[in-house]
């Protein structure tokens, strides 16, 4: 592809400013990034709080996080925040340690057997799923796997043929059972549902294991965690100025023409001329949103497929509230509630964090889930209310909220969409109307998997 192409890239979250990351190392330097917000970063959202940064989106990272870790290299910087713990409450806030023996004597039995199968599904990931673990979801339902390796940091390309992979289709808890492995949930759902990415009896395996590979998932429960000083924005931040072409900030697109070869973008009412425009920001949002956030079929020419397969997109209701407490009620450590993390706890305060150990003049971030596929959505003030009656439950009662985020959160599609091939047909459009589709919903909604995307649209593609 000629190098001096004009190139449009919708949003300044990690899939975009890293699409202009790898473009520019390919040589690709006439690319703009449009962002609609005043900051970059997306979901990697770092306010300032008496000084200091807190997460309001992404908290952490791992050491398999190797397109971020390309972006650190790019910049010069690295993980050089907090050392992160956690402990453990039941839904009465009382403290437990769930995976200590000698605390529950009882449940050694199961214990044991969960230690057995968490072996069992390392060793048939590596072998019955062979392929499991490339980046995005190109093949899977037809039971082959292409993509580029997430094994170590090369990231080497690879295919093949494996029908397992078509297991890959159906909801966790159901390819857990059929496998052997249903005590491994008790492991999964911490770094999973807690972190807002749905129930495993609606969210297709291959969403849980693409994020969630085996070494990823060690490494979380391990504790072996990457934090940044000044938050998971400071990255995004550091990569936006260190691009030859930094997101033009506050950039509404009105409209979006693509024809005769090339993509006109209305841009705070402004028409700009493109040959190629990258969209990492949302496809489809099946509702609307009082942030006024729009998918790309309300403001795209869409064309009849593209409408017919992003309206298959849902999201999760994942909601963020940063409190104060009082010094005498601020937690000692980082909690998870896993018995909050059930959809018949649907709303209630699923993990609370702290950031800053050797202080209590800093805020702690609530996490709630108020949907699943099946059951009533619980409605954001309903949902807040409950996390704050948690939080005394748990004897850490907010005395004032200072921040408060419900955000557009894990675009994806449910099993029946993916085994009928959505992300085959969506790949089969790639470049189709001179338009490139990455962003969460193409891989996954971490940072990682979403900046890995951009890096593989861009060495198919360009």
């Amino acid at each position: 592809m000629d190098k001096n192409i004009r190139i449009c890239i919708v949003g300044g979250g990690p899939a975009g400013l890293s699409a202009g990351m790898y473009l520019e190392k390919k040589g690709y330097e006439n690319y703009t990034i449009l962002e609609r917000l005043d900051r970059v970063g997306g979901k990697c959202w770092s306010p300032t709080y008496n000084g200091r940064r807190y997460e309001m989106g992404a908290i952490m990272g791992v050491p398999s996080y190797y397109a971020v870790h390309d972006v650190e290299e790019f910049c010069g910087i690295t993980h050089d925040g907090p050392k992160l713990n956690r402990n453990y409450k039941n839904k009465n806030g009382d403290v437990i340690e769930p995976f200590e023996p000698k605390k529950n004597i009882l449940k050694i039995p199961r214990l044991l057997k969960m230690k057995k199968q968490v072996k069992k599904l390392g060793e048939i990931l590596e072998t019955k799923y062979k392929g499991y673990d490339v980046n995005g979801h190109r093949g899977v339902a037809e039971g082959r796997y292409d993509g580029f390796s997430q094994a170590n940091a090369k990231r080497e390309p690879i295919s093949g043929t494996n029908p397992n992979l078509k297991d890959l289709c159906l909801p966790f808890n159901e390819f857990c059972r059929i496998n052997g492995v249903e005590l491994t949930q008790d492991i999964w759902i911490g770094p999973y549902t807690s972190f807002g990415y749905g129930y495993f009896d609606e969210i297709p395996a291959a969403y849980v294991l693409k994020y969630l590979d085996f070494q990823t998932c060690m490494n979380f429960v391990k504790v072996n965690l990457w934090t940044w000083k000044n938050g998971t924005q400071y990255i995004w931040e550091q990569l936006n100025d260190h691009l030859k072409h930094p997101a033009r900030l506050n950039s509404t697109i009105d409209k979006v023409e693509r024809k005769d070869g090339k993509v006109l973008v209305t841009v705070n009412g402004q028409v700009e001329e493109y040959d190629k425009i990258i969209v990492t920001a949302p496809l489809y949002i099946p509702n609307k949103r009082a942030d006024g956030q729009k998918g790309m079929v309300e403001y795209f020419d869409a064309r009849e497929d593209e409408k017919a397969l992003f309206s298959k997109i849902d999201y999760e209701r994942y909601d963020v509230l940063a409190v104060e407490t009082k010094p005498e009620d601020h937690p000692e450590i980082s909690y998870y509630v896993f018995e909050n993390m059930q959809k018949d706890r649907l709303g209630h305060l699923m993990v609370y964090y702290r950031r800053w150990k050797d202080t209590k003049d800093q805020v702690i971030t609530t996490y709630a889930l108020r949907k699943h596929k099946d059951t009533r959505e619980i409605p954001y003030e309903e949902c807040r209310q409950m996390v704050l009656d948690d939080l005394k439950t748990m004897h850490n009662p907010a005395s004032n909220v200072i921040n408060e985020w419900s955000v557009y959160y894990f675009p994806h599609v449910f099993s029946k969409d993916y085994a009928d091939g959505w992300y085959d047909k969506v790949e089969a459009m790639q470049g189709k109307y001179d338009t490139y589709y990455a962003g969460e919903v193409m891989s996954f909604g971490d940072m990682d998997e979403t900046a890995e995307y951009s890096r593989e649209l861009v060495e198919r593609f360009f």
